[in-house]
């Protein structure tokens, strides 16, 4: 069970897991202070938003430990007037503490999702600006990875379906669920679902068909883009039939 607790900062306030780490500070969120202690392993993710951090190359309670932090950053138009800063309307609704508490809430739902660590924002006069901290889900590879140069089986695609699936059980609406925010691990597999920026939990209804449509234009995307991608209608059929 999560252990939510805030601290407040001179520029902002951090919202972290007590059970997980005790009194962060600014430099949880720093790139270059874990570059400084080896353990920045690499930067990946749209507009380079995402940092790998070894935990245990930094402290010797945490073998074993990684996490993963993202800088919360725009796209589309609006990234030419602000890249990373948004409007700010109170803690509680931050982006990076609205997406803390919705992921411990899947967790407390026993919903796969990446554990929160750490969230923080850091005001400005009418704006903020926001990371967030997950632990890293060790040996999964995105969707879109797995079926570049091979074929996932009847059974995966169908368990990726059922994961949807007990997702909208729930009510949970991912914002842009996508075929590399969907993490497989192992040969059955194991599902997990990443990045529930503007996630949201409300009654079912027609938002979960949008959703699975969404995702089937990521794949379709992807197919365009990519040499040898093992994806076509069978596959959809199989993912979408449990799905819904």
């Amino acid at each position: 069970m999560t252990d939510e607790q805030f601290i407040a900062t001179a520029g902002g306030g951090i919202l972290y897991d007590a059970s997980r780490l005790s009194k962060p500070d600014e430099e949880l969120f720093s790139r270059s202070h874990w570059a400084s202690l080896g353990a920045l392993e690499e930067i990946a993710g749209g507009r380079s938003s995402i940092a790998v951090l070894n935990v245990a190359a930094a402290r010797a309670d945490s073998t074993g430990i990684r996490w993963v932090l993202r800088h919360y950053r725009r796209g589309g138009l609006i990234a030419k007037l602000s890249q990373d800063s948004y409007l700010w309307t109170g803690a509680a609704r931050t982006r990076s503490f609205a997406e803390w508490r919705l992921l411990a809430e899947l967790r407390r739902r026993g919903l796969p999702v990446p554990a929160p660590v750490a969230a923080r924002y850091v005001r400005g006069w009418v704006t903020y600006r926001a990371d967030l901290i997950t632990e890293l889900l060790p040996g999964t590879r995105t969707l879109a990875d797995v079926i570049t140069g091979n074929d996932l089986s009847e059974t995966g695609w169908r368990v990726v379906g059922k994961t949807i699936a007990a997702f909208h059980r729930e009510g949970v609406h991912h914002a842009d669920l996508n075929a590399n925010n969907i993490l497989l691990a192992g040969s059955q597999p194991e599902v997990y679902v990443l990045d529930f920026d503007r996630g949201r939990i409300e009654p079912r209804g027609a938002w979960e068909q949008a959703v699975l449509a969404r995702l089937r234009r990521s794949l379709d995307k992807i197919k365009g883009q990519r040499a040898d991608v093992r994806f076509g209608e069978q596959q959809w059929q199989w993912l979408h039939g449990a799905a819904v």
